[in-house]
């Protein structure tokens, strides 16, 4: 099947996110070969039965996996429940409007019956083929405050990539994940409302209609394509059509602008880069051999 124009259906980006991908965005078979030959096979299926009840699963899962890396490292601790003693990361106000976590139930459920046991809750945000994650045993919601404000610059930005051990180039490419998926307007109203020139006009008028004051609707990232993942976001940008502030600062320097430039020009380039920032970012502090364990269910510490 031709996705035609160079843009890709979420279902892909979903396979890039629960898959180890070289910068040619192929599968590759890794490290369940032998303990669970059919882990990658089952995630595959599942993800795909649940987009075509709702296509916007990718953007949700994608989402997903950024919160779960950045704050304790791609542990799976984003998807454990609150309990009497602790309110976990997934109830933090910056996560309430994660969706998704009824997909990964399922996928677990599925790898629990054919391996049980062997495939982490982590590894089903971000699948590793060349090494195992372990799941967290800590979810606290007062670590999400690590997260990225819709409000930040591209200094602040850049800094708290950095602290991940991730480039400004890897964080102007993940940024990119911002051409799927829904905001809800308390996000960036406050450009609607106050004088900002980073906003194109035209633009604004069309938000302040979806968004009236007091309320907190919902609007699509990218109202182009906004179930595609292409690199229109890159463009929008370039006419000053960035949802949030910290979209429209990857503009602030000559430097950033070309590396927007770059990607709003070519695709093919966006999609290989796109590729290995996930690898890496899905890299960030993997809990391995005795950190860790392998939780039954991904809600439960076991």
């Amino acid at each position: 099947m031709g996705w035609g124009r160079g843009a890709t259906p979420v279902a892909l980006v979903v396979a890039l996110c629960l898959s180890s991908l070289g910068a040619d965005a192929q599968l590759k078979v890794g490290y369940y070969s032998y303990s669970c030959p059919a882990a990658e096979l089952i995630v595959r299926e599942e993800v795909e039965k649940a987009l075509k009840d709702d296509p916007g699963v990718g953007a949700d899962l994608l989402r997903m996996h950024f919160h779960d890396c950045f704050v304790r490292g791609c542990d799976g601790s984003v998807l454990i429940d609150s309990t009497e003693d602790n309110t976990a990361e997934k109830d933090a106000q910056v996560n309430l409007t994660l969706e998704g976590f009824e997909i990964i139930d399922a996928i677990k459920e599925k790898l629990e019956a054919a391996c049980k046991g062997v495939v982490s809750c982590a590894d089903l945000l971000a699948f590793a083929a060349r090494d195992s994650r372990k799941d967290g045993t800590v979810s606290k919601e007062s670590d999400t405050s690590i997260l990225p404000s819709p409000a930040l610059d591209l200094t602040e930005l850049t800094k708290l990539f950095i602290s991940k051990g991730l480039s400004q180039n890897d964080m102007i490419t993940l940024s990119g994940a911002h051409t799927v998926g829904i905001a809800h307007c308390d996000a960036f109203t406050d450009r609607l409302y106050d004088i900002d020139e980073t906003l194109d006009e035209k633009y604004a008028v069309a938000l302040r209609k979806q968004c009236p004051p007091g309320s907190n609707n919902t609007v699509s990232m990218d109202p182009k394509s906004p179930q595609r993942f292409d690199n229109h976001y890159y463009r929008s940008l370039l006419q000053n059509r960035g949802l949030f502030s910290s979209d429209q600062t990857l503009l602030s320097t000559q430097g950033t602008t070309t590396q927007v430039k770059r990607l709003a020009s070519n695709y093919k380039r966006f999609q290989r880069k796109f590729a290995a920032a996930i690898v890496k970012m899905g890299e960030i502090g993997i809990l391995t051999g005795s950190e860790g364990e392998v939780r039954a269910n991904c809600r439960r510490i076991n």
